[in-house]
């Protein structure tokens, strides 16, 4: 076993993670969709030869946990030589849902003739196709979510392939959009891909080898100490989305977490949950160890290396064709963003069993999913918005929840009033926290917001939402917080908007967003 110098293995964890965060960066600033640009709506890593995770930036944690799943499925289609990128969006090989599109660029240093590492860029693009104006809508099937993308080279020895590119910008309704975005992440890589050999010529390539596999064993140790701290046993626990949207009955999500007597080793199992259903909520396998990792990664200090050490000690069961592991033809636009929320909260309510002096109440449990399209009266052209809309924090154990902030699989921003209606043919006529709608208790659950748009054109809107019946619970004697509602208000009359729906509205239309409150800690005054 090798020896490494903390400092210089700390070093080394930094200036990996520099990496993926400059890639980051890059793609932002170059993005051409206020989504990415404006939400960072978007996620960077590096992988190792074998296609490991050993940087993540702070992006999305829904993205980062699936991310090397496309990493692998590309890995294992594609023979990629030095200047190719592949492109996939597939939900069944890595992928979370369609409008997440992922690239994946080998790394060469000579002369070694195989890559050394792998970086990769994944970014939810405003459109892909699809039954939907922003690919959000309710489906039955993935093909009616937008155009699926498998394994295949969007760029070859560096110069973009024109058939893959116009095959893609010939699905979407909005392609100038979606090339400035694709180019973005294409640059993003590229960014990864200097830095990369930048830092093996600072420090060898034997040497860098051999930090990564140390980088990777450390993580594995940190989170081997920190489930030798659990109680033994099985911790279960469950919680329901709303429906499917087609009026099925609410949707049971299962746990069990099993610590093992060995005390360094965890088991997580979804047996118990509700099978696949007949519209998008269902949500990939990846989406479910995606929602695992990120609930043990938290229970790390913030230092800790986010890679794939991390899930070493831990195994995770999902039942195939069921909601936490469907299979096609399956649609799963809304597993992503949805039930990825609620998977956090069942392991979260598991968890709270376990270690009830760490765990917080529920979030608002939804990303609020907005999509608005038409034609733009301005420039005649298309356009597509999509936007996820903050809630409430979950009260903590020691202090209120935040408001109005994206929480766990979400980590991206709300549109600013002024770039939203610079991009988009609306008017926002108010944005401001929801008073009161955070669960009381010791600590008080934080408040959600309200976002409320009148449209400027004719226009379909879909909203994918929950916690509209199964309101985020409290903690500890604490309140749940209140649920989330919608409205349509069109020549003076208004009408609730179901959670998960679609409706065409005119110009001059109101669509107001009410996001649900965190649940409350604790029960008041004690």
């Amino acid at each position: 076993m090798n020896s490494f110098d903390p400092i210089e293995l700390a070093v080394f964890k930094s200036a990996t993670q520099s990496v993926a965060e400059e890639m980051g960066a890059v793609l932002r600033r170059t993005a051409f969709s206020p989504n990415i640009k404006e939400r960072r709506d978007y996620s960077c890593a590096v992988f190792d030869s074998s296609g490991q995770a050993i940087a993540m930036g702070d992006h999305m944690p829904v993205h980062l946990g699936s991310m090397p799943m496309s990493v692998r499925a590309a890995m294992d289609a594609l023979t990629l030589e030095a200047g190719d990128i592949a492109i996939l969006n597939d939900p069944f090989a890595g992928g979370t849902h369609l409008p997440d599109i992922t690239m994946v660029q080998p790394v060469f240093v000579p002369p070694e003739s195989r890559p050394v590492f792998y970086v990769a860029s994944r970014a939810h693009h405003a459109d892909v196709g699809g039954e939907y104006p922003g690919s959000m809508g309710l489906c039955r099937t993935i093909d009616e979510e937008g155009i699926r993308i498998p394994s295949i080279k969007l760029v070859w020895k560096g110069e973009t392939d024109p058939t893959v590119l116009n095959m893609i910008l010939d699905s979407v309704r909005t392609p100038e959009e979606r090339e400035g975005d694709l180019a973005a992440q294409s640059g993003a890589c590229r960014v990864g891909e200097m830095r990369l050999q930048e830092l093996v010529a600072r420090h060898g390539q034997d040497k860098v080898q051999q930090l990564c596999a140390e980088l990777l064993n450390y993580s594995e140790r940190l989170m081997r100490a920190e489930l030798a701290q659990m109680p033994r046993g099985t911790f279960s626990a469950e919680d329901f989305l709303d429906n499917d949207g087609f009026g099925s009955d609410p949707i049971r999500i299962h746990v069990s977490i099993t610590f093992d007597p060995d005390a360094t080793s965890a088991h997580v199992d979804f047996t118990g949950s509700s099978p696949q259903v007949a519209s998008s909520v269902n949500a990939v396998f990846a989406i479910t160890y995606s929602a695992t990792y990120y609930v043990f990664r938290c229970l790390l200090p913030e230092e800790a290396p986010a890679n794939a050490g991390l899930m070493r000690p831990i195994s995770v069961h999902a039942p195939k064709r069921s909601i936490v592991n469907a299979s096609p033809p399956a649609a799963v636009a809304a597993g992503n963003v949805e039930t990825s929320q609620r998977i956090v909260d069942v392991l979260l309510l598991a968890l709270a069993q376990a270690i009830p002096s760490r765990i917080p109440a529920a979030s608002s449990g939804t990303m609020n999913n907005l999509t608005i399209g038409g034609t733009d009266p301005r420039t005649g052209r298309s356009f597509a918005y999509y936007e996820t809309i903050a809630g409430g924090m979950g009260a903590r154990p020691n202090a209120d929840g935040l408001s109005g902030v994206h929480t766990h699989m979400t980590n991206s921003l709300n549109t600013p009033v002024e770039a939203l209606e610079y991009a988009y043919p609306f008017r926002v006529r108010k944005y401001a926290y929801r008073p009161n709608s955070g669960g009381s208790g010791k600590f008080r659950g934080g408040d959600g917001l309200i976002r409320e748009v009148e449209l400027l054109a004719d226009a379909q809107v879909t909203l994918l939402s929950d916690r509209r019946k199964f309101r985020p619970y409290g903690l500890a004697g604490g309140e749940p917080g209140t649920a989330g509602q919608a409205t349509h208000t069109s020549e003076n009359k208004t009408h609730e908007i179901p959670g998960k729906s679609s409706l065409f509205a005119k110009a001059g239309d109101i669509i107001r967003i009410e996001t649900p409150g965190g649940g409350g800690w604790g029960k008041r005054n004690s």
